[in-house]
C-alpha cells in the first residue's frame, strides 16, 4: 500500500471574494494564505507617524504620495496589504487598477513589526523576498520593541539590509531627496500626541 500524497492548497485572489469582512487582513504570498487581526493601536501609531512624515515631505516635494494599508496585487497568488507605502505619481498612474488596488511594486514599502515571532518572520523573510522579487526599491521595517528602523535597499537586483537606525539616528533616503526625520519621533519620543 502506498501512502497518499497530500496536495498543498494554493490560494488565489479569487478565493478572497467570499471571505467575511470582519476586520481581519487576508494576504496571499506564493499561494499561501495569511490571516492577521487588526493591528495593535501602538502598531497603528507608528505607521501613522511614519505616514505623517512621508505626507509632509510629499506635499513639499510633489513627487508622490504615501498610502496606509493599500492592497497590492502582484499576481493571482501574491496579494498583500502592507502597513504603509510611498509611490511616485508616475508609477501610481501606471499600476492602479479600476478597483483601487496597485498591480505592481511601489518604490517604498513599510511594515511595522507585530509582537508574535511568526509575524516578525513573515515581515523579515517572506515579505522581504516577495518585495525583492517584485522590484520594490526600498523596504523599511519598523521594530516597536527595539525602537529601530531596518532599512533595505535594492542592490544588484535584490533588497539588501543597508542599515539599522536607532532612536538617536535620522531616517533619510536617496529615494526621497530631502526627506529626514528623527527615528525617536516615530516611536512616540518628542510626540505631543503620545500618551506614554
Amino acid at each position: 500500500m502506498t501512502p497518499a500524497i497530500s496536495e498543498q492548497v494554493r490560494w488565489t485572489i479569487a478565493d478572497l471574494e467570499g471571505f467575511p469582512e470582519n476586520g481581519n487582513r487576508y494576504e496571499i504570498i506564493d499561494g499561501e494564505l495569511f490571516v492577521t487581526r487588526a493591528p495593535h493601536l501602538n502598531h497603528q501609531d507608528v505607521a501613522g507617524l511614519l505616514y505623517a512624515e512621508l505626507l509632509r515631505w510629499s506635499i513639499q516635494s510633489r513627487l508622490g504620495k504615501p498610502y496606509m494599508a493599500p492592497g497590492i496585487i502582484f499576481s493571482e497568488s501574491d496579494a498583500v496589504i502592507p502597513d504603509l507605502i510611498w509611490i511616485s505619481h508616475e508609477r501610481r498612474s501606471q499600476l492602479l487598477d479600476a478597483s483601487g488596488h496597485l498591480t505592481g511594486a511601489p518604490e517604498l514599502i513599510v511594515e511595522v513589526l507585530s509582537i508574535t515571532e511568526k509575524d516578525k518572520k513573515r515581515d523579515r523573510e517572506t515579505k522581504l523576498k516577495l518585495y525583492s522579487v517584485q522590484g520594490v526599491s526600498e523596504y523599511w521595517i519598523a521594530d516597536r520593541e527595539q525602537q529601530a528602523i531596518e532599512v533595505y535597499r535594492r542592490e544588484n537586483g535584490v533588497l539588501k539590509k543597508a542599515m539599522t537606525l536607532f532612536k538617536t539616528d535620522r531616517l533619510t533616503s536617496p529615494l526621497l531627496p530631502g526627506f529626514s526625520c528623527e527615528v525617536e519621533s516615530l516611536f512616540g519620543g518628542n510626540n505631543k500626541l503620545s500618551n506614554q
